[in-house]
């Protein structure tokens, strides 16, 4: 029977010391939502009183009746105290949380240095504070701060202070590698011999990637002992970030056969994962291991034959185990292999030794060296493939825009497009004011579609990239401009590339369009419709 390591997540605590990353109440209460159905053991939600919106959190998250047990974050009581009138200790109490999580520190520096107290007066707020919280029926998880840097240092102290919790009552001993300058063996090698120390102490890890060690360390730890293992979504946290729990349960449960989550809630990882990057407004790197976009993205000819052979030629682990998928990408160094595999998840049945296929794979590659990048567009992609298979009806055609930028003194610029478009043989002129010209021009051209496609409503632009191809020619340089769009249950990205900024975010705003209407039938096509009969749309 394999060992089950605890999960504790503090994306909500920890994971919100990162720069760039706020989180309101409702946030909050979305996030821990969802790793509740993810499964984690614990959720730490904040420190209770220190904000009006952490205040709002335990509130609410009382009203959930998660299964997950939430915890709250506070220090020992303060030196020379007493703690059963520590006002921390006592707003954790009103919180109404079932665990608390206590910070001590376990270093002799820091409690010289930062506590200004002696070694043993930090025992005793240790001993204390938890002891309070275990007699008013709480659990309490003791985080020894800065503890691996202590142990190198004074390692007899560091070792008195997780026995002096333990004493206490404490239910976990969290050792903390709290400035992520630990390496794995030191990790290793420290967590066996506290074993020795405190033979049978329940253990836990918490480790910060500054090292980029934070994921490697807690597996050391895991190895060496330890049953409960804390970290964040996506390595949120302060500086480098905390350990990535997106990496930490997979490499436990499927490489070392621990159980973390269950096998049945394993695979919900990348959609939480991706779920909380959303909520947080923090783009996910592409390429992170096990949930990113590209984690199991195959661009290389070579590489892409033998996948479609056996999956297991270039990929660790089935993607779906942990709710991905595998992408097969198509760029210059597509072979035909990538360009069968794309069409064949289309329902497009493309024969490689058609001239219809060569000349696909010659316009792709063609359009690449002119800067184009559908390794990120696959919507422009699929247009492209069903047009070249004959399977693309346009229900709209392209006439001209016009495009008015005005900027008076003392006032904000003021962005106006003026678009032409033919739908099913009439002519549509329409008009259309944004923050920029490219939102006039979506405002326009999607004021032009609407009245034929009322499902475009439901669809809008969510990111928008410009990248510079050549900026030897400075503003005289070819940019490729990538759009993401985004419907209730779709997202999609397309590409444009030119000299003109306009021109290349026009592109690739008409395939988003494009994209969003496939299957649909022209209005011509449909009984009972009739065209309008004034061909120009007022603001």
């Amino acid at each position: 029977m394999s060992k089950s390591i605890s999960i504790f997540d503090t994306t909500l605590r920890d994971g919100t010391q990162g720069e760039g990353i706020s989180l309101s109440a409702d946030d909050k209460i979305k996030i821990a939502k969802k790793l509740d159905a993810l499964g984690v053991h614990y959720i730490e939600g904040g420190i209770p009183g220190s904000n009006s919106k952490d205040i709002e959190f335990f509130k609410r998250v009382q009203e959930l009746g998660l299964t997950s047990k939430v915890t709250a974050f506070g220090s020992t009581r303060r030196k020379d105290s007493i703690a059963d009138q520590d006002a921390n200790l006592h707003r954790i109490l009103e919180s109404g949380v079932r665990a608390a999580t206590l910070v001590g520190k376990s270093w002799d520096f820091h409690v010289h240095t930062a506590l200004q107290t002696t070694l043993e007066e930090n025992l005793a707020m240790i001993f204390d504070s938890i002891a309070y919280l275990k007699q008013q029926g709480l659990e309490v998880i003791f985080d020894a701060e800065h503890f691996f840097d202590g142990f190198k240092n004074n390692p007899e102290y560091a070792v008195s202070v997780l026995s002096k919790a333990r004493e206490a009552g404490a239910d976990w001993l969290v050792m903390c590698d709290t400035n992520g300058g630990s390496l794995p063996h030191e990790v290793h090698g420290i967590v066996t011999s506290l074993n020795s120390h405190l033979p049978g102490a329940p253990l836990g890890i918490h480790t910060h990637n500054d090292c980029e060690l934070a994921v490697a360390n807690t597996l050391s730890a895991v190895q060496a002992g330890v049953g409960h293992v804390q970290g964040t979504m996506n390595g949120y946290g302060e500086r480098c970030g905390n350990a990535n729990l997106c990496s930490i349960i997979p490499n436990l449960q499927l490489k070392l056969g621990y159980d973390c989550i269950g096998e049945d809630n394993l695979h919900h990882l990348t959609n939480t994962a991706r779920y909380v990057s959303e909520i947080a407004n923090v783009n996910m790197p592409v390429n992170q291991p096990y949930v990113g976009n590209a984690a199991f993205a195959h661009k290389g000819g070579i590489h892409v034959s033998a996948i479609l052979r056996d999956s297991r030629t270039y990929e660790h682990i089935e993607p779906e185990k942990v709710g991905n998928k595998q992408r097969v990408l198509v760029s210059e160094l597509a072979g035909q292999s990538n360009i069968v595999s794309k069409a064949h998840d289309m329902g497009l049945d493309f024969d490689p030794s058609s001239e219809q296929y060569k000349l696909v794979i010659g316009k792709i590659k063609d359009l690449e060296h002119q800067g184009y990048q559908f390794e990120g567009a696959d919507a422009s992609l699929e247009l492209l493939l069903r047009e070249a298979n004959g399977e693309l009806q346009e229900l709209f055609t392209f006439e001209s825009f016009k495009m008015l930028v005005e900027k008076t003194a003392g006032r904000p610029v003021v962005s106006e497009a003026f678009v032409k478009i033919n739908v099913a043989g009439q002519s549509i002129y329409t008009a259309g004011e944004g923050n920029g010209p490219v939102n006039a021009l979506d405002n326009a051209l999607r004021k032009a579609l609407l009245q034929y496609f009322p499902s475009l409503k439901d669809m809008h632009l969510s990111d928008y990239k410009v990248r510079v191809l050549d900026d030897k020619d400075a503003t005289a340089a070819r940019v490729r401009v990538l759009i993401e769009s985004k419907n209730i249950e779709n997202s999609w990205n397309t590409v444009g590339v030119s000299g003109n900024v306009i021109e290349a975010s026009w592109e690739a705003l008409v395939d988003s369009m494009r994209y969003a209407l496939l299957g649909q039938i022209s209005p011509s096509e449909t009984e009972g419709d009739s065209l309008p009969r004034q061909g120009i749309v007022n603001h």
